[in-house]
């Protein structure tokens, strides 16, 4: 059976297993259709021109998983951010683990989306938020159909988080393959800060396929610092909606640091809704052997004086594939925009290959909007500098490939992530570059 028709199959059994309100089951049964009819996107669809989902389809997923598997702290504790005090809400093949998490209800949510689906207390947050700004596409809609755990986040008005919040999303290879759908929903307040880093981690070579959505709202002066880190198995998959809604003065940013995974697709959505936003979309790409990333990004400048940055590095070796399609929109009310959009990616290998295509939109005449692109090699002039002062080749490559990335890593605002993801890139570089980490 083809993974459509199964997942179709499987959609009542689904729904009769879980408790939701009539609000719920109706947005889920009208999600289903939507994919039922535009089924996988292929490489017809324009956005999905250099990225092909046929070879992770073939597999026979499962689409739940079976049991209830546990994992010990010390089997996931390298893949967590443990040297700082924080909030966590793990998952295991898709279920929620209590005894590795730290939630909270003490003046501010950060907890299950399948109780905020369920409960009565939070049935007006749902029906303000759930579902209002995912685009209507079939990998959204798979996912909003069978929507059911992840994490809620709700920060009231004048509230800092004081911690920051940990989602991470484990796959144990009980399964001989599976498919994960986790739905999250974060709802910042008026002048409310948050910071949170999300994970995807299989700890098998089992493949594993991820169908992620995630909705962010910033109120008024609302400020979110958002981190993606992925750095998976050859065999673990991960398509990633992100969408983001933004009132007037709120600050929102979100890097994006791709290191592993046989195929990651991430799309990602800013829709600014008043004036004096700033949107922030930062990407470091460091991938080898076969793997593909694809960076799909959208910024919707709606009215003015709002700003928008973005810049993507990718260093691509072996024979592994990148494609960055970032697209501006200034509606013709949005004067006085500032958009930035860079990407600027290496070549390591004779066999590697990046497809880009920034894109600007603009209707409006008094905006300052630039973008570019650049794809080369790594300068023989620097590279001769470094060598002439003893530099072995191996770490004068590395060293100029960490200041290739290194502009990406300054704004992150968590020292110990940036520590973190600093190992990282010197470890997908093969050398001790011979500073601090």
């Amino acid at each position: 059976m083809e993974l459509k028709e199964k997942l179709l199959s499987s959609f009542l059994a689904f729904e009769n297993q879980v408790d939701v309100d009539t609000y719920v089951h109706d947005i889920r049964s009208k999600a289903i259709k939507t994919f039922e009819n535009k089924g996988f996107p292929n490489k017809k669809d324009e956005a999905w021109k250099y990225t092909s989902l046929n070879k992770i389809l073939k597999e026979d997923y499962s689409v739940f998983s079976k049991e209830e598997n546990n994992l010990d702290y010390n089997d996931v504790k390298k893949y967590l951010i443990h040297d700082i005090d924080s909030y966590k809400i793990i998952f295991i093949d898709g279920k929620y683990s209590s005894h590795l998490s730290e939630t909270t209800h003490d003046g501010m949510d950060v907890c299950l989306m399948s109780a905020a689906l369920t409960k009565p207390k939070y049935r007006l947050v749902i029906e303000n938020y759930f579902n209002k700004i995912a685009k209507d596409d079939s990998l959204a809609a798979l996912n909003t159909a069978f929507s059911q755990e992840g994490a809620f986040i709700n920060i009231p008005k004048n509230k800092l988080a004081e911690k920051p919040i940990q989602v991470i999303h484990f796959s144990t290879g009980k399964e001989s393959s599976l498919m994960l759908q986790p739905r999250n929903l974060i709802v910042v307040g008026e002048n409310s800060h948050v910071q949170i880093i999300e994970r995807h981690q299989s700890l098998t070579s089992n493949p594993v396929l991820t169908n992620s959505v995630t909705e962010i709202f910033a109120s008024k002066r609302a400020i979110v610092d958002y981190y993606k880190v992925q750095n998976d198995k050859q065999n673990a998959s991960l398509i990633d909606n992100t969408y983001i809604n933004q009132k007037q003065q709120s600050h929102v940013s979100v890097h994006t640091f791709s290191f592993g995974g046989k195929l990651t697709r991430n799309n990602l959505n800013f829709y600014q809704n008043g004036e004096r936003i700033d949107s922030t979309l930062k990407g470091v790409t460091i991938i080898g052997d076969k793997q593909h990333v694809d960076h799909n990004t959208l910024v919707h400048h709606i009215e003015p004086n709002c700003e928008s940055h973005q810049d993507y590095k990718g260093i691509f070796g072996d024979s592994a594939t990148g494609v960055f399609n970032g697209k501006v929109v200034v509606e013709k009310e949005a004067q006085k925009t500032n958009a930035f959009q860079a990407n600027n990616n290496i070549l390591v290998s004779d066999k590697a290959s990046i497809n880009t295509k920034p894109q600007l939109e603009i209707f409006a005449d008094d905006v300052k909007c630039s973008h570019g692109c650049t794809i080369g090699q790594l300068d023989e002039s620097a590279m001769f500098y470094l060598r002439s002062r003893g530099i072995p080749e191996k770490e004068a490559k590395a060293l100029l490939m960490y200041a290739f990335a290194n502009n990406v890593l300054e704004s992150v605002k968590i020292p110990e992530l940036k520590k973190r993801i600093n190992k990282l890139i010197a470890n997908k570089l093969g050398v001790n570059i011979g500073f601090d980490l």
